[in-house]
C-alpha cells in the first residue's frame, strides 16, 4: 500500500471532520434530519446534531485523522495494512451512525456495527491464538449487552409509542417510574456498562490491547468504549432525577475507577497499564453522568474530551516505543529520551494533563470534577474512588512519561532503540500539544464543552455559562494527590509485588475467571441439552411440547388473569354430553390399556365422540369428515397393527412406567387448554363477520342458506381441501384393504 492510497483514506475522517466543523459553524442549536426507514413500524433513519453529539463527532473525526496518518507508518510494509485501513474506515462510519442518529433502533444498527468492526480489528492479528481469543472476548461481551439493550430499547418504544430518544428524553419527565420502565432502564444500563467495560464487564477492555495500536488508540481510548458513556448522558436528562438511576451509575462507577486504577498496578505491559486507566476513566464519567448537579455535565464533558487528548497520544506513544524497541514491558525500558527524543516530549506532555497538573487540560477537567464534589450530593464511595482514581492515575502518568524515557531502576535492555518516522511522532505530538494548549486557553473549549453541556440537562436547568478554574480551593487536594500520586509511582515496583500477591487470594471482582467458566461451560450445557432434548425418542418430543405449549397457555392467562371472566353455567343438550362422555372413555381407555390394538380402538371412540359432538352442536359436515376420516384411521392403522401381529411383533407398549407420567401432561394439557376455551368464550363475540356472511349471501352468492353458501362460496378452497383429505383417505386405504384378503381370493381376483 502506498502513500498516496494511505493519504487517500487519511483524507476520509479530515474531510469529514471539516465538514462537522463547517456544519456547527453553518448552524445555530440542534439540528435534525430524518429518511423513513420502516413507516408501517414508525421507524426512520432519525439523526440529530446538538452539543453531545458534535463533541463525539468532533472526537471521532480529529482522532480519526491521527490515527489514520499513525497507522500509515505504524504498518507500514505491511501486507495487510489495506484492510486495517478499510476496517478503521468502517468503524468510523459506524461511530459517525451512532452518535448522531436519534432513533434508538437506528442507534442499535450502528451499535451492533461498531462490534462487528471492533471483533475484526482487535483480531487483525488473526494468525496468533491471542488476538482471535481477545476478540471473540470482546465480541461475546458487547454484542450480549447490546442485545440485553436492544430489549430495553422495545420497551421504551412500546411505553412512550414512539422510537425517538428526543422525544422519549423530553416525555420521562412527565412520566412516572413503572415496573416496565425499571426493566428497560436496567437492560439499557446493561448495554452501556458492556460497552464501556465497567465492573463487572471491565475485564475485555484490557484484553482488547491485543489490537495493533493505532486500533488501541481510536478504539479502545477515544471512542467505541465511550459509547456506553455516550447513551448514558444522551439519556440522562430523562432519567437523571431518578433514584435508580443516580444509585447505580455512581456505585457502579465508583467500584469500576477505583478497582481499575488498582489493579493496574499489577501489570508490567505499558499498554495495559494504560488500558486499565482507561477503564478507570470510564467509571469516573459514568460517575459524573449519575450525579445531580449543573456542574456535572460540564465536568463530564470537559473530562471526556481532557481523556482523548492525553490518552490517544500515550497509547500512540506505547506504539512506538513497542515499534523502536521491541517491547512494551516496563522492565526492560527506560532512558528513551536520547533515541526517541520526539516520542519522549510527547509523553512527557500527555503525562503531565494525565496527572492534573496546572497549565494542562487535564487539570482543568480535574478542578471541574473537584468542584463538583464540593457542590453535589454523591455517596461515600464516590469519594473514595476518586481518591484513588487521582492518585493512581498520577502514577501511571508518572510511569509512561518518566520511567520509560528518563529514568529507571536496574538494567535496561533496549540497545536498539530508534525513533519513528514522522508519521509516527506528529499526530501524538500534536493532539499532545492541542492538549496543553488548550490547558492555557481554556475559553478556546468553551464553544464545545457548554453545548454539550447543555444536551446533558432536563428542560429548564440552566448550565454554566463559561468554564473557570478554583486553583484556590483545590490547591490542597492536588498537592495531596500529587504527593500520594508520587509516592505510589516511586514504589511501583513493591506495591506491583504486593498488591498482586493481594489480588490473586482476593480478587473479588475476578469477572474474567467467571467469564472463562462461563465460556468453557458452554460446550458441556450443549452437550447435556441435546442428550437430554435430542433422545429420538417420538414420546419425549411430544410430551416436551405439550409441557411447552401448556406452560405458555398457562402463563399467558395468569398474567392477563385481570381481563379474563367466567362465563355462566349453563347445562349442555344430552347429545352434547353424551358426545363428552364417550370422548372421556377413550381418553381414559387409551391411557390405561397396554395393547396396541385395543388402544387404537379406544382412541377411535374420542374420534367418533368428537363427531358426535359436531354433529349435535350444529356442525354436520364437520361431524361427516370427522366420522370418515376417523373409520379410514381405524381401518389402515388396524391393517397395520393385525399385519405386525401375523408376523410375530410385540403388541405392547414398551414401557408401562411412562404412562403415570404421560397421564399427567396428558390432563395437564388437556386441562389447560379447556380452561382457555372456557375464559375465551366467556367473551363477547364480534359479530362482524356473521353479519357480513347475512348480508352478503343472497347478493354476491345467490343463496339464501348461509352455511352451504359459506361451504361452497366464501370458503370453498377449504372445502376442497376436506374433499380431497377424505378421497386420499380412502385411497390410501384401498390398497392396505386389499391386501388383508385371503391369498387365494387375491389369486382368483387376479386371474
Amino acid at each position: 500500500m502506498g502513500a498516496a492510497e494511505c493519504a487517500a483514506f487519511a483524507m476520509i475522517p479530515l474531510a469529514a471532520f471539516a465538514a462537522l466543523v463547517w456544519a456547527l459553524m453553518a448552524f445555530d442549536g440542534p439540528r435534525t434530519w430524518s429518511v423513513p426507514w420502516a413507516p408501517s413500524l414508525g421507524i426512520d433513519f432519525a439523526f440529530r446534531l446538538d452539543g453531545l453529539s458534535a463533541l463525539m463527532l468532533l472526537l471521532i473525526t480529529g482522532i480519526g485523522v491521527a490515527v489514520f496518518v499513525y497507522a500509515s507508518g505504524y504498518l507500514a510494509g505491511h501486507p495487510q495494512q489495506r484492510r486495517l485501513m478499510v476496517l478503521l474506515t468502517a468503524f468510523m462510519a459506524a461511530m459517525i451512525g451512532c452518535v448522531g442518529t436519534d432513533d434508538l433502533f437506528t442507534l442499535f444498527v450502528f451499535w451492533e456495527m461498531t462490534s462487528l468492526t471492533s471483533f475484526a480489528l482487535i483480531g487483525f492479528n488473526h494468525e496468533d491464538a491471542s488476538s482471535r481469543k481477545s476478540a471473540q472476548q470482546a465480541m461475546l461481551v458487547t454484542a450480549s449487552g447490546g442485545l440485553a439493550m436492544f430489549a430495553g430499547f422495545i420497551l421504551l418504544a412500546q411505553v412512550f409509542g414512539t422510537s425517538r430518544i428526543s422525544e422519549i428524553v423530553a416525555a420521562l419527565p412527565t412520566v412516572a417510574p413503572t415496573t416496565t420502565l425499571r426493566v428497560a432502564l436496567g437492560l439499557v444500563m446493561l448495554g452501556a456498562f458492556t460497552k464501556s467495560a465497567q465492573v463487572p464487564f471491565h475485564f475485555w477492555l484490557p484484553n482488547a490491547m491485543a489490537a495493533p495500536t493505532p486500533v488501541s488508540a481510536y478504539l479502545h481510548s477515544a471512542t467505541m468504549v465511550k459509547l456506553g458513556v455516550y447513551l448514558l448522558a444522551r439519556l440522562d436528562p430523562g432519567f437523571g432525577e431518578w433514584p435508580m438511576w443516580q444509585w447505580t451509575l455512581q456505585v457502579i462507577g465508583s467500584l469500576t475507577a477505583g478497582w481499575a486504577m488498582l489493579l493496574a498496578l499489577r501489570e508490567r505491559d505499558l499498554k495495559r497499564i494504560l488500558a486499565w486507566s482507561t477503564v478507570a476513566t470510564l467509571g469516573a464519567l459514568v460517575v459524573l453522568i449519575g450525579i445531580d448537579h449543573p456542574g456535572a455535565t460540564v465536568a463530564m464533558a470537559t473530562l471526556l474530551l481532557a481523556h482523548a487528548l492525553y490518552k490517544a497520544p500515550l497509547f500512540f506513544v506505547a506504539g512506538t516505543v513497542d515499534h523502536g524497541t521491541g517491547t512494551r514491558l516496563i522492565d526492560r525500558l527506560g532512558n528513551l529520551r536520547h533515541a526517541m527524543p520526539w516520542t519522549a516530549a510527547t509523553a512527557l506532555i500527555a503525562g503531565l494533563s494525565m496527572a492534573g497538573l496546572p497549565l494542562t487540560f487535564g487539570f482543568v477537567a480535574k478542578d471541574l470534577v473537584h468542584e463538583v464534589k464540593l457542590a453535589a450530593e454523591h455517596l461515600l464511595v464516590v469519594q473514595i474512588a476518586f481518591g484513588v482514581f487521582g492518585a493512581v492515575s498520577v502514577a501511571v502518568a508518572g510511569v509512561a512519561a518518566i520511567r520509560v524515557f528518563w529514568w529507571h531502576p536496574g538494567s535496561i535492555v533496549t540497545p536498539d532503540a530508534h525513533e519513528g518516522g514522522w508519521s509516527l511522532v506528529l499526530p501524538p505530538l500534536v493532539l499532545a500539544s492541542l492538549g496543553v494548549a488548550l490547558g492555557v486557553a481554556p475559553h478556546l473549549a468553551q464553544a464545545i464543552i457548554l453545548p454539550a453541556s447543555r444536551a446533558m440537562l432536563a428542560l429548564g436547568i440552566t448550565a454554566p455559562v463559561e468554564l473557570r478554574i478554583h486553583l484556590a480551593p483545590m490547591l490542597v487536594t492536588l498537592v495531596t494527590t500529587l504527593a500520594i500520586g508520587a509516592a505510589i509511582y516511586a514504589f511501583w515496583d513493591p506495591l506491583h509485588r504486593a498488591f498482586d500477591r493481594l489480588a490473586r487470594r482476593l480478587d473479588p471482582l475476578g469477572a474474567l475467571s467467571h467469564y472463562g467458566r462461563i465460556v468453557g461451560g458452554i460446550p458441556r450445557l450443549a452437550a447435556l441439552l441435546t442428550r437430554w432434548l435430542q433422545h429420538g425418542r417420538l414420546p419425549g418430543y411430544l410430551s416436551m411440547m405439550f409441557v411447552a405449549v401448556a406452560v405458555a397457555l398457562g402463563g399467558a392467562m395468569i398474567l392477563g388473569r385481570d381481563q379474563l371472566a367466567w362465563p355462566a353455567w349453563t347445562a349442555p343438550s344430552l347429545g352434547v354430553a353424551g358426545a363428552c362422555a364417550i370422548v372421556a372413555i377413550g381418553a381414559i381407555l387409551a391411557s390405561v390399556l397396554e395393547r396396541r390394538l385395543v388402544i387404537m380402538l379406544a382412541a377411535g371412540l374420542v374420534g367418533y365422540g368428537s363427531a358426535l359432538f359436531f354433529l349435535f352442536a350444529g356442525a354436520p359436515d364437520v361431524a361427516f369428515t370427522q366420522f370418515i376420516v376417523e373409520t379410514v384411521f381405524v381401518i389402515v392403522v388396524a391393517s397395520v397393527l393385525l399385519k405386525l401381529k401375523r408376523l410375530g411383533r410385540t403388541m405392547s407398549v414398551r414401557d408401562a412406567r411412562q404412562r403415570p407420567v404421560a397421564m399427567i401432561i396428558a390432563v395437564l394439557f388437556a386441562s389447560t387448554v379447556t380452561l382457555l376455551f372456557v375464559l375465551v368464550g366467556a367473551g363477547d363475540l364480534d359479530p362482524a363477520l356473521a353479519e357480513y356472511f347475512a348480508t352478503r349471501s343472497v347478493p354476491d352468492a345467490h343463496g339464501r342458506n348461509v352455511v352451504n353458501v359459506i361451504l361452497v362460496d366464501f370458503r370453498a378452497l377449504d372445502t376442497l381441501g376436506e374433499i380431497t383429505v377424505v378421497m386420499l383417505s380412502f385411497l390410501a386405504a384401498v390398497p392396505l384393504l386389499a391386501a388383508l384378503r385371503p391369498p387365494r381370493r387375491r389369486a382368483e381376483a387376479a386371474a
